[in-house]
């Protein structure tokens, strides 16, 4: 598989992404290998067995990603996106203190790990407050605590699941328009951009709750802070979640190591899996 126009495509779950990818690149003469990770094996004593091979890691479960990702890049591959971007971005409070280093506006968030701390946190905190798991996607086990009772009530709930859920992550309620912002960014810039607003009764704005998107424009504010989050991650090929907040503007609130881009594509008529699969051919040329 080695040399420029070959790649390969890690998966767990085959979406619309997936084969917009296997289709992109067969168009362009490549030879794609479509690897189920349930089917990998990898020997860890092989020396440099994926070296010169490119691959696009796009598994949905977070913990199987990483633990293929490092395993792949230490026998020689390169993964886009690098361990170091997977375990970062797959943590929302991990995620949170490299945008704080790098000076990239965010939501004010507050961490415990306790019952107790967690409400003592929230009291000094304030209401209304996002609680997250700090691993998680597609708006799960996300909530809204308008006040100590409800807050009560979630962390004890919490208190009886596993152990990664007693890791109370608590974000400020940011007043906002009732949509967020969803860039793609590929390689050094933002290839496409979408709004997606909340469904109705929903003050999420995943799509799978019933939102709309439509196009958002590429200013230069949108492109320098996208740029600045995807750097502070180590990002190659990423997507970057914003809101735009009544008093601070523009503020990064996730950035997606495997992003999904279907509805940013039927809504822009971007080529994203095209360009997506041009930089990671590009990686065997530098």
């Amino acid at each position: 598989m080695a040399g420029s126009k070959s790649l390969t495509i890690l998966y767990d779950t085959i979406r619309w992404e997936e084969k917009s990818l296997y289709e992109a690149a067969k168009k362009k003469g490549v030879d794609i290998d479509n690897v189920d990770i349930k089917n990998l094996k990898v020997r860890l004593d092989d020396g440099k067995a994926y070296a010169g091979k490119i691959v696009l890691q796009r598994s949905v479960s977070y913990f199987k990603s990483l633990h293929a990702t490092a395993a792949l890049e230490g026998m020689g591959a390169q993964v886009i996106n690098p361990l170091r971007v997977a375990s970062i971005t797959g943590n929302k409070l991990f995620a949170h203190m490299e945008f704080k280093k790098a000076g990239v506006n965010t939501p004010k968030a507050i961490a415990a790990f306790s019952e107790e701390s967690a409400i003592a946190s929230l009291e000094e905190f304030g209401y209304p407050a996002v609680i997250k798991p700090t691993v998680g996607s597609w708006g799960r086990m996300i909530g809204l605590l308008r006040d100590k009772d409800a807050a009560q009530a979630v962390v004890e709930d919490r208190e009886h699941m596993f152990p990664l859920y007693h890791i109370y992550y608590f974000e400020e309620f940011v007043k906002r328009p009732p949509r967020d912002i969803r860039a793609i960014v590929v390689g050094d810039h933002v290839v496409a951009a979408i709004y997606r607003y909340s469904g109705e009764g929903e003050w999420k704005t995943n799509m799978a709750l019933g939102g709309r998107a439509e196009v958002c424009p590429v200013t230069k504010e949108l492109e320098d802070i996208c740029m600045k989050a995807t750097k502070a991650v180590g990002g190659q090929i990423v997507g970057v979640d914003l809101m735009e907040g009544e008093k601070d503007g523009l503020m990064v609130h996730e950035v997606n190591n495997t992003t999904e881009f279907k509805n940013t594509v039927r809504v822009t008529g971007v080529d994203i899996p095209g360009q997506m699969v041009d930089y990671a051919l590009s990686l065997n040329k530098r």
